[in-house]
C-alpha cells in the first residue's frame, strides 16, 4: 500500500516536471523570438534589375469606375432599352459582359518603344438582344467618360450572332429552375421514393453542352443529390427539355430517362412508374463521400517558407518586377489570366503570354455526358477566379491582389485575392556542379522563381494556372487540375466509358485540352520559326580505314509558310522547335526562344464531326500564325453555343497560309492530359500528375547562361568552406530573422 502511495506521489511529481519544464521552454522560445529581429518586408537594398514601367497602363483591366462609366453609357443610348439587371429575360436586351478592347499592337508598341501618343482606352461591351434575336459587340470610348460606340460584331466575326448562340444568363437559369420545379411536381413521389428530392426544393442539375444542331437549344439535364459535391451524386433521372424560345411558358419536356429507360414524357414516365412496368431505383441514404471535411481532426502545419532579406519582388498597380523580370498582368473575365510585354534585363521576350481556352470531350451510355463537350473559354474562365486561401492555394507570405469583372453581374463584382505572386524555392538546383578531378570544386545556384498564379473553379473543374519566371531566362506557362469529376449513374453498359468510383456512380473518361497563346517577340517582330532534331548518320573513322560509326548529327530546318508550321498531335513532331531572330549571337548561331512542350492528352475528336470546327485549335500541339490584330482568341464566346456554324473557327487562320518568314509571330500550344477516372479521383481529383504546359527556353539567346550572374549563387574551393564570400547559406544562422505573418482571412462566401 506504502508502495502504491509513493509511486503516485512520484508520477505526480513527474507530471508536474514536465509541465515546468514545458512552460519554461515556452518561455525561453518565447524571449528568444521577441529578441530576434523580424524579417524586413522589402530587400534592404532596393536597387532593382529591372523598373517599374508607368506605360504597362495601356494594358491594364478595366477599373470599377471603368466598368460603371461604360455600364451607364450602354443603358442610355438613344432609341436602345438595354437593360442591365442579370434577371432579365431572354427576351429583353441585356448587358451581358464589359471587358476591356485591347488597342492593336502597333498602337501599343509605337506607344511603348517611342514614346507615341498613349492610345485610346476602350472597352467591350456584349449586348444579348432579344428584341431582335441576336448578339452584338460594341466598342466603347473613349475612357473615361465614353462619348461613342461602334458595332464590331460583323468585323470581328464576318458574320452576325444568333441569339441561340448566348450562353445561358442569370436571366435565364433563374426561369429553368422554375420551369424544373414546375415540370416535375407531377413525379414528385417517384422523386422522394427514388432520390430523396423533392420537386419543390432547389434542385442540383448538370446541364449538357452542345446540343445537337445550329440553333438548337434543345438540352439534356442531369438531376443530383443537393449534398456537397454533388457532382459525384447522379441519381439516374436525365431530361431533356426545349428552351429555344425566348418565351418561358413555351418551354417543354422533350424527353426523360430514368434508370436507363427512355419516355417520351414525365406522364409517360409517371403513369408505368405507378403501374409498376418499370424497374424502379429504392432511395438508401448514404454518408457524403463527396465532403472535403478532413476524415479525421487536422493538427499538422507543413512546411512554411519566409524571406530572410524581404520580398524580392514588386507589384505596382498592373506591373510587376522580380529581379532581371518585368511584365504588365490581367485578368480576363472569359479567358482567365494574362502577361504583357515580358521583358528580361530590359529586352521583350514575349509581347502577350495568356490562357485561351480548356475543353474536354465526354464519354458515357447516358445521354447528358455522351453529348457533353465543354468549352470553358465559351463559359468564363476568368470570372470563376474565386478568391485563393493562404497557406493552401499559394503560400502564406504570397503576396495576393484583387481582381474585377463585369460578365452577368449587371455591378462590378470584385474577386477578392484571386491572383497571388510568390518566390518559390523549386526544391532543386538550377545548376550545380562538384568537381574533385583535376580541380577541386563546387558552383551551384538554387532554383528560385517567381510563380504567377490563379485559381478558376469553372463548375465541377478546378484549374491552377502559373506562370513562372525563372533566373536563366526562361518562362513556364503550366496548368494543373483538381476538383470534383463529372460522373453518370451506374448503368449496366457504362464500363467501357468509364470505372465505377462510389455506390451507382460511374466515372466518365474525358479528354482535357488546354490551349496557350504565346505573341513571342525575339529582338523585335522580325522572326522565324525553325525546327531542330537528331537523326544518326553512318560516318567513316578516319584513323581507321574501312570502319564506321552511326553517331547522332543535328538536323535543322526552316519552315516558311503556316500550314508547315501548324503541327498536328498525331504526327511526329521535332523535339526543338524555335522562333528566332536573323540577329546572331557571339558565336554566330541565329538568337532564338525554343518552346518546349509539355502533354499527355488524349485523342482529339475527328475532324469528320460537325463540332469540331468549334475547338479545331485542338488539332494542333503547335501552330504558328503572323500575328493579326483580329485573331485575337483560337475561340469565343459563342463557340460552346454553336459549335456547328462557330463565330471563330481557329483552322481558318490557318487556311490563308501565310508566310511566316521574317513576320510578327504567334505560337498557339496545346497541351493537356486524358482522364480515366479511378477511385482515387473520389472525394477530389489531385494536381499529381494532372496537367501540361509550355517551357519558353533562351536558346543561343545570350552568349552563356544569365543566370550565372545572379546574387544567389554559391561557389566553393577548399579553404573557403565557410566563408561568406561566395556563399550566403554560410552567413545564414546570423541572418535569421523571425517572419512577419498577416492574420488568415477568408471571404470567398460573402
Amino acid at each position: 500500500m506504502v508502495s502504491k502511495t509513493i509511486s503516485k506521489i512520484f508520477k505526480c511529481l513527474l507530471v508536474l516536471v514536465v509541465v515546468a519544464s514545458l512552460i519554461g521552454n515556452c518561455v525561453l522560445i518565447w524571449l528568444n523570438t521577441e529578441r530576434t529581429p523580424k524579417c524586413p518586408a522589402q530587400p534592404a537594398n532596393t536597387v532593382q534589375p529591372a523598373l517599374h514601367n508607368e506605360r504597362s497602363n495601356v494594358f491594364t483591366d478595366l477599373s470599377v469606375e471603368e466598368f460603371l462609366q461604360v455600364r451607364d453609357y450602354m443603358s442610355k443610348i438613344p432609341g436602345m432599352n438595354i437593360s442591365t439587371d442579370p434577371s432579365t429575360p431572354p427576351s429583353a436586351d441585356y448587358l451581358y459582359m464589359i471587358d476591356l478592347s485591347l488597342p492593336n499592337k502597333q498602337d501599343i508598341l509605337h506607344y511603348l518603344d517611342t514614346n507615341g501618343l498613349k492610345p485610346a482606352r476602350e472597352a467591350t461591351a456584349v449586348v444579348f438582344h432579344g428584341t431582335n434575336n441576336n448578339i452584338k459587340e460594341y466598342v466603347v470610348g473613349p475612357l473615361p467618360n465614353p462619348s461613342y460606340h461602334r458595332d464590331v460584331t460583323f468585323e470581328r466575326y464576318e458574320r452576325e450572332i444568333p441569339l441561340t448562340a448566348r450562353p445561358v444568363h442569370f436571366g435565364e437559369e433563374v426561369l429553368i429552375e422554375m420551369f424544373l420545379q414546375d415540370v416535375l411536381k407531377p413525379v414528385n413521389t417517384l422523386l422522394k421514393d427514388s432520390f430523396g428530392l423533392e420537386a419543390s426544393d432547389y434542385t442540383a442539375y448538370y446541364d449538357g453542352m452542345p446540343r445537337v444542331k445550329s440553333g438548337d437549344r434543345e438540352t439534356w439535364i442531369s438531376l443530383y443529390r443537393n449534398e456537397e459535391g454533388y457532382y459525384i451524386h447522379p441519381v439516374g433521372f436525365e431530361m431533356l427539355f426545349n428552351h429555344q424560345s425566348t418565351k418561358y411558358l413555351s418551354w417543354r419536356v422533350m424527353k426523360v430517362l430514368y434508370n436507363g429507360q427512355y419516355f417520351d414524357s414525365l406522364m409517360e414516365l409517371k403513369q408505368q412508374y405507378e403501374a409498376g412496368t418499370v424497374k424502379k431505383i429504392i432511395y438508401k441514404p448514404l454518408p457524403n463521400y463527396a465532403s472535403l471535411k478532413p476524415r479525421q481532426k487536422p493538427t499538422g502545419i507543413g512546411p512554411q517558407q519566409f524571406h530572410v532579406q524581404g520580398k524580392r519582388f514588386s507589384v505596382k498597380n498592373n506591373h510587376i518586377v522580380y529581379l532581371d523580370w518585368s511584365f504588365a498582368f490581367g485578368l480576363s473575365p472569359l479567358r482567365s489570366m494574362r502577361a504583357f510585354d515580358v521583358r528580361f534585363r530590359g529586352e521583350r521576350i514575349i509581347y502577350a503570354l495568356s490562357v485561351q481556352d480548356a475543353m474536354s470531350v465526354y464519354g458515357s451510355v447516358t445521354p447528358n455526358l455522351m453529348l457533353t463537350k465543354y468549352l470553358d473559354g465559351s463559359l468564363g474562365i476568368g470570372k470563376c477566379a474565386y478568391e485563393l486561401v493562404r497557406g493552401v492555394d499559394c503560400p502564406y507570405s504570397a503576396t495576393y491582389i484583387d481582381t474585377f469583372h463585369f460578365l452577368d453581374t449587371g455591378v462590378p463584382r470584385r474577386l477578392r485575392n484571386s491572383i497571388c505572386v510568390f518566390e518559390h524555392d523549386m526544391g532543386q538546383p538550377l545548376r550545380r556542379h562538384f568537381s574533385e578531378i583535376v580541380f577541386n570544386s563546387y558552383g551551384g545556384l538554387a532554383n528560385t522563381a517567381l510563380v504567377f498564379r490563379t485559381i478558376t473553379a469553372v463548375g465541377n473543374y478546378d484549374y491552377m494556372w502559373d506562370f513562372i519566371f525563372y533566373q536563366s531566362g526562361s518562362v513556364e506557362a503550366k496548368v494543373h487540375a483538381t476538383g470534383y469529376i463529372a460522373s453518370s449513374f451506374a448503368l449496366k453498359d457504362n464500363f467501357p466509358f468509364g470505372h465505377q468510383v462510389a455506390e451507382n456512380v460511374t466515372g466518365n473518361v474525358h479528354t482535357h485540352f488546354i490551349n496557350f497563346k504565346v505573341d513571342v517577340d525575339v529582338l523585335g517582330v522580325k522572326n522565324v520559326f525553325q525546327m531542330k532534331d537528331m537523326e544518326f548518320v553512318n560516318v567513316s573513322l578516319p584513323w581507321i580505314p574501312g570502319r564506321h560509326a552511326m553517331i547522332p548529327t543535328v538536323v535543322e530546318k526552316q519552315l516558311h509558310t503556316e500550314q508547315e508550321a501548324a503541327l498536328h498531335h498525331d504526327t511526329k513532331t521535332p523535339r526543338y522547335l524555335h522562333i528566332a531572330s536573323n540577329k546572331t549571337n557571339r558565336w554566330g548561331h541565329q538568337r532564338s526562344y525554343r518552346l518546349q512542350v509539355f502533354s499527355f492528352a488524349g485523342d482529339h475528336l475527328p475532324e469528320s464531326q460537325l463540332e469540331e470546327r468549334a475547338m479545331s485549335w485542338a488539332r494542333y500541339k503547335v501552330a504558328i500564325t503572323k500575328h493579326k490584330d483580329l485573331e485575337q482568341s483560337c475561340g469565343s464566346l459563342y463557340n460552346q453555343h454553336d459549335m456547328w456554324t462557330p463565330a471563330v473557327d481557329f483552322s481558318k487562320y490557318i487556311e490563308d497560309n501565310e508566310s511566316i518568314e521574317n513576320q510578327d509571330l504567334v505560337a498557339w500550344v496545346t497541351t493537356g492530359f486524358l482522364h480515366i477516372p479511378h477511385s482515387e479521383d473520389i472525394p477530389n481529383t489531385v494536381t499529381v500528375g494532372n496537367g501540361g504546359g509550355v517551357l519558353l527556353r533562351p536558346h543561343n539567346y545570350f552568349d552563356e547562361d544569365p543566370s550565372i550572374h545572379s546574387a544567389d549563387g554559391v561557389y566553393m574551393a577548399p579553404g573557403s568552406e565557410d566563408s561568406c564570400d561566395n556563399n550566403r547559406m554560410a552567413c545564414l544562422a546570423q541572418e535569421t530573422c523571425s517572419p512577419v505573418l498577416e492574420p488568415f482571412t477568408y471571404h470567398g462566401f460573402d
